[in-house]
């Protein structure tokens, strides 16, 4: 059984982000002004081991990794965004993960195949929609392009790969321009350069989008259900009601007991062999978002130990390539989705993966 993590490469200065936030942003900007909203809301998240940490210290990405195989994480899944023409963003912590080959650590790439748009990173203008930098598709030299980028990667001893093929997961597939060639065209190329061939995973957010997802070429779907409790479609109106009634301290918005969210996380679905399934170990969007923020109250250690043993019980009776798990996510603060230590609980995420995954793995 294998856990993969996603990691965010947001947490270093860029040109771009000096220039649309101010000089020096990172997502720490955020996580550090964060406030409650409600009685009873945890905010500030505060980092505890590796403090507001700068990824282009190479010290920092080393602990990172340590901290994950002490929990039991099997390799990273970088973020990585390609917007077309060649056009990349926050590439340098990844670029540095291959060229130094530090740390020595399993990784794959996840592309965040989406535009960014103003509201992205403020609270303040969470209703613009002025766009900062457009996700593009360019036709078939630029998806020649986009493999040579990340050929190097494939090739790297490190890549976590299935059946072989390196593994690579599309955040937005159906938005891609005839995605069935896009994978015929990269399945050619990789086996023009000596590789075995691509293992394409698509993301979904609910059991209809697996169903439309099928249609296309793909190996496997990573199935997420973090929307769900909010309202998503998977979820009825008498629970959604339900739920919502549970808000009202926030202003009617989305506030959710985690114990009551992680009924959601799990479907039946997740026990065919091609859907890979998401652990979730808690969500707070308000550092980005404010009011408009998304919730998951009271999650704890404890609480997620439970997540983690039904989701990997049942990943258990899968053929054994296809006992994937992603988790969502190692270090995206500014949605309070991180397990890296924190001064409330410490190490108390990371042990309670590594507690459970060992019973299940190791256990008779």
């Amino acid at each position: 059984m294998k856990i993969l993590a996603h990691y965010l490469p947001q947490f270093h200065p860029t040109p771009e982000n000096d220039q649309w936030w101010g000089k020096g942003f990172t997502e720490w900007t955020n996580v550090g002004k964060a406030k409650p909203l409600f009685k009873g809301h945890d905010q500030p998240k505060v980092p505890a081991d590796l403090g507001y940490y700068d990824l282009r210290l190479p010290d920092v990405r080393e602990q990172q990794a340590e901290l994950a195989m002490e929990a039991g994480v099997d390799g990273f899944c970088y973020w990585h965004y390609w917007f077309g023409n060649g056009k990349q963003l926050l590439q340098m912590p990844f670029n540095e993960v291959l060229r130094t080959g530090k740390p020595n650590f399993p990784f794959c790439l996840g592309w965040a195949n989406h535009s960014w748009y103003n509201k992205s990173w403020s609270q303040t203008k969470w209703y613009s929609k002025e766009l900062l930098i457009e996700q593009t598709y360019q036709g078939m030299a630029d998806i020649d392009a986009h493999f040579h980028a990340v050929l190097p990667a494939f090739r790297d001893k490190r890549y976590f790969r299935v059946k072989n093929k390196p593994l690579f997961l599309i955040y937005d597939a159906p938005s891609i321009p005839d995605v069935d060639a896009f994978i015929a065209r990269w399945q050619e190329l990789a086996i023009e350069n000596g590789l075995e061939g691509v293992f394409f995973v698509a993301q979904a957010d609910d059991v209809a989008e697996v169903n439309k997802l099928r249609q296309y070429k793909f190996d496997a779907i990573n199935l997420s259900l973090h929307n769900v409790p909010f309202g998503g479609r998977q979820t009825s109106f008498l629970a959604r009601l339900k739920r919502y009634t549970k808000t009202l301290v926030f202003r009617m918005r989305n506030v959710i007991n985690y114990s009551d969210a992680i009924e959601s996380f799990y479907d039946p679905i997740m026990q065919e062999n091609n859907v890979f399934p998401t652990l979730i170990p808690n969500f707070d969007h308000t550092p980005r978002s404010g009011k408009f923020g998304k919730v998951y109250s009271n999650s704890s250690p404890e609480k997620f130990g439970e997540h983690v043993k039904t989701i990997l019980q049942n990943v258990r009776t899968k053929d054994l390539d296809y006992q994937v798990v992603f988790l969502k996510s190692w270090n995206e603060w500014g949605e309070g989705n991180y397990m890296e230590p924190d001064i409330k609980w410490g190490k108390g995420y990371i042990k309670a993966l590594a507690r459970e995954k060992t019973r299940i793995v190791d256990g008779p």
